[in-house]
């Protein structure tokens, strides 16, 4: 398989693609070998059928989504026509379509009584960043001490999905929670505008996403809140409370780095607002009495 990463890490970094994209694909085409190897199948004479009995496997056995699923695809193919330089049939590996859910949005005041909850002031810190400013989870805890402009109040976030760059706003609540964050953990440090915001356990290194994940469900546990709110709900709720509170679209799809508009649209289905003043048909006839 050494020969396979030497080759994929070539790709990645002539593409300039983000360690996240690659591992990622790595992850994914090290378990599609390993599951192939375990059946005795060859990787160099691999087969679509062998892509076909490894998707089932994936669906059947270990029940995963279908965009979970849609992700090995990916990998798969990107293995199967990059590295083994074979052409790909996608009629015989067609992907599977997607459910399409839609997010938990909690009340406001769920979510700020989620924020007001933790005692700890750096986690605080990161879920005002996210809810305040509409970050992914990876970019908030990739943030840098120089991100931060309280000047022009605004994030700068560099390196996010699709490798884009933007801005977006800054709260004046996160900015105080960040001051006080940064009083009490760098005052007494020296440190460079470069340095990470939110550095982790290890020298060096920004705190785990899995960390900043693992503090939302506890604290969405403890206030016994819906078990589907996640650490990226706070996103999906910046974007849908901005629209109730008469935001528009393009804005909020800037601050949250969307390259499509009809992605940021599609939380005008999700906001309150949106059957605000519809009447129900039960409740239109006058004369009916309870």
């Amino acid at each position: 398989m050494n020969q396979y990463e030497q080759k994929t890490d070539l790709y990645f970094e002539l593409k300039g693609s983000p360690e996240s994209t690659k591992e990622s694909y790595s992850r994914r085409m090290q378990a599609f070998t390993k599951y192939l190897q375990e059946n005795n199948k060859s990787i160099e004479n691999m087969t679509h059928e062998d892509v076909q009995q490894y998707i089932l496997y994936l669906k059947k056995e270990k029940g995963l989504s279908a965009g979970t699923i849609n992700n090995y695809i990916s990998a798969i193919r990107f293995f199967y026509t990059y590295v083994l330089e074979k052409d790909w049939n996608k009629r015989k590996v067609p992907r599977m379509k997607r459910s399409q859910k839609l997010p938990v949005i909690p009340a406001k005041e769920d979510v700020l009584s989620l924020l007001d909850s933790t005692e700890n002031l750096k986690h605080k810190a990161i879920l005002e960043l996210i809810y305040g400013s509409g970050l992914r989870v990876s970019e908030v805890a990739k943030l840098k001490i120089s991100d931060i402009c309280s000047k022009t109040m605004r994030i700068r976030v560099e390196n996010a999905k699709h490798n884009t760059n933007r801005y977006t706003i800054l709260s004046d609540l996160a900015l105080k929670v960040l001051r006080n964050y940064f009083r009490e953990y760098f005052s007494n440090t020296s440190y460079k505008l470069d340095d990470w915001l939110f550095p982790g356990q290890k020298q060096g290194e920004h705190i785990h996403v899995k960390t900043i994940k693992n503090t939302i469900i506890k604290l969405r546990n403890k206030l016994e809140l819906d078990p589907k709110i996640s650490a990226h709900t706070l996103r999906h709720c910046f974007a849908t409370h901005s629209l109730e509170d008469g935001v528009e679209p393009v804005l909020i799809q800037q601050m949250l780095g969307h390259t499509s508009l009809k992605t940021t649209t599609a939380y005008l289905h999700m906001t309150s607002k949106s059957l605000m003043g519809v009447k129900s048909p039960l409740d239109t006839r006058k004369d009916r009495e309870v």
